[in-house]
């Protein structure tokens, strides 16, 4: 991942986290000792807020660029088969889950995106919901 989108993902979690955070501690009607250990804590826990949020925005960066990949990957090996490269075919992938949608015009070429997806590294599961279109050969 390049360092501009890593920066934008820490700079909008912390920006998240921030907006969560009370800017002054307020006091109970107790000792004024007592105020600052409470903000201490709103702060901390703010912080710590904050960095699971970056985590999980990090997370979910990850994710979407590698399931972008699998998708590439899965499209060109599709392309260069001579079985399905003239099948109309579409490829969604979430979370290494790949989705194959589209017309296919045998159960032969159905079977075979299905093969080929499934071996695509990166692929952790395929959903085959591949139709056949009205003139194919059975």
């Amino acid at each position: 991942m390049n360092n501009f989108v890593r920066v934008t993902i820490i700079l909008s979690a912390i920006a998240l986290g921030l907006a969560n955070t009370p800017l002054f501690a307020q006091e109970d009607k107790g000792a004024a000792g007592q105020s600052m250990p409470r903000a201490g804590e709103s702060a901390e826990n703010a912080a710590s807020d904050t960095g699971q949020t970056i985590e999980h925005a990090y997370h979910g960066a990850v994710t979407a660029l590698s399931d972008t990949a699998i998708t590439a990957k899965v499209k060109h090996a599709l392309h260069t088969s001579k079985v399905t490269n003239s099948s109309d075919l579409q490829v969604h992938t979430a979370a290494g889950v790949v989705t194959l949608t589209g017309t296919v015009p045998s159960p032969d070429v159905s079977t075979t995106a299905q093969r080929i997806a499934q071996q695509t590294k990166g692929v952790k599961e395929v959903r085959n919901e591949l139709t056949l279109s009205p003139t194919a050969t059975q």
